[in-house]
């Protein structure tokens, strides 16, 4: 029998101006297929030219200047409607959707399909809703007494997942997938016996109970900042009255 983790996924990633869901924007983007481990996989990559300046500090990161945006990125409107219609048919083909970080990335698509096609990723999604593996979520909860941090650098050593070209998104969702082919490896004792689609519902419960962890400690250590308990999905912040 095959198991979950040898079958096949698909995986996505973005890059882009920050770290605000609800206020930066897509530079890149990148989905990357696998129909079982050790295929080729094949790559779907975007960039966006977000309209914005894009932060210095964000360019250090992933490389990508305003002028080369300006100059070879695609308006938003369209791209955000190729992504999500491109997520939606991996869920309809029944592949597990790999996201590190869910909350992060679909939150901010989420947020640019409300912002250039007066939509969101439910409608995309309502005849086949998201399965997500988020190897964050799962390695936090399955070596949840490890110290050290859990970033996508962070868990592809310890995991012994090749990470070439760090803050590219096809190389990070790349990565990502192999990184939960590894997590699914390392613990199938505790793994074998659950489906994708049950370890999406016990993936929200288990982020829950590590934001709630995370705040415990900030409130502790005198830290101000909110963290959300949604996964895969922050909703919507109400409208300011």
């Amino acid at each position: 029998m095959t198991h979950w983790y040898e079958g096949p996924l698909a995986a996505f990633d973005t890059e882009t101006t920050g770290v605000d869901v609800e206020g930066d924007r897509i530079v890149s983007a990148a989905l990357v297929v696998q129909d079982a481990a050790g295929a080729r996989m094949r790559v779907t990559r975007w960039l966006v030219n977000p309209g914005i300046p894009v932060p210095a500090g964000a360019t250090e990161i992933h490389g990508l200047t305003d002028d080369h945006l300006q100059r070879n990125g695609r308006w938003p409107a369209p791209v955000v409607e190729e992504i999500a219609r491109a997520l939606a048919e991996q869920c309809a083909a029944g592949r597990p959707l790999v996201v590190m970080n869910a909350p992060f990335d679909l939150t901010l698509l989420d947020r640019e399909l409300k912002r250039h096609r007066a939509s969101s990723l439910g409608p995309y999604l309502q005849n086949s809703p998201l399965c997500v593996l988020d190897p964050r979520v799962l390695d936090k909860h399955l070596d949840r007494y490890r110290k050290g941090r859990r970033t996508l650098t962070d868990l592809c050593e310890l995991y012994g997942v090749v990470l070439d070209g760090a803050h590219d998104a096809a190389a990070d969702a790349a990565a990502s997938l192999e990184l939960v082919r590894a997590v699914g490896r390392r613990f199938s004792s505790r793994l074998d016996r659950l489906t994708p689609p049950e370890l999406h519902t016990l993936q929200a419960v288990w982020h829950a109970a590590q934001a709630r962890g995370l705040q415990a400690w900030f409130a502790k250590n005198g830290t101000a900042e909110a963290v959300d308990p949604a996964w895969p999905l922050r909703p919507e912040l109400p409208a300011a009255a």
